[in-house]
């Protein structure tokens, strides 16, 4: 993933942000990733809201292991993705969905009780890393000052490369704009993209 550049987001063969029907998405786990085969992609990442069942079920050498948790970062709520983990390791167990609601319904996922600190230690202890989703559309007064105290607390990746004027746009905060000057100022941050994706045929 490090070495995935912005050609790379734009050639339309890498998507790194995908949602199945294992949480609030319509297309099946398995077919996204025979669509993606069929279509000539480099590199998918399925990121089921709070849940990796799809992964413990399928995997492929296009595919990486990949999840979107809703939590919670002092008064603002973030989703944060995961790539390349063990989706068997025992620490991340309890940062999993326990109902169907937990991955599907946007109002069960608000009140995530997550601790993003604790939740990003998991990450890393299941040889992953994590990734701030679609940045711009957060209610955070300073940009900048969130993406600073989740770096304190190892974030390691921000999505840079993100659809915003075709999807959410009705709640974006801060500009694309923005998410790049951040990405620029901290370039130690993996820059990730994707599109995603909740349709039914991929």
């Amino acid at each position: 993933m490090k070495n995935l550049t912005e050609a790379d987001y734009k050639s339309g063969k890498v998507d790194l942000h995908i949602h199945s029907n294992y949480s609030d998405g319509k297309a099946d786990f398995k077919e996204i990733i025979d669509s993606a085969k069929s279509k000539g992609y480099r590199l998918i990442s399925i990121t089921d809201h709070n849940t990796v069942e799809g992964h413990k079920k399928f995997q492929d050498e296009i595919l990486i292991p990949g999840v979107e948790f809703d939590c919670w970062c002092g008064y603002v709520f973030i989703h944060l993705l995961a790539y390349g983990i063990d989706v068997n390791h025992p620490e991340l167990e309890s940062f999993m969905a326990k109902t169907a609601a937990e991955t599907k319904d946007e109002i069960t996922r608000l009140f995530s009780r997550r601790n993003v600190k604790k939740l990003i230690a998991a990450i890393h202890a299941a040889g992953g890393i994590a990734v701030l989703a679609h940045p711009a559309c957060y209610w955070a007064i300073s940009l900048e000052r969130l993406v600073k105290k989740l770096i304190s607390y190892g974030l390691d990746g921000i999505e840079v490369y993100y659809p915003y004027p075709r999807f959410r746009k009705i709640v974006k905060f801060h500009s694309s704009k923005d998410v790049i000057k951040i990405a620029e100022k901290y370039p130690q941050l993996i820059r990730t993209g994707g599109t995603d994706f909740h349709g039914e045929q991929f």
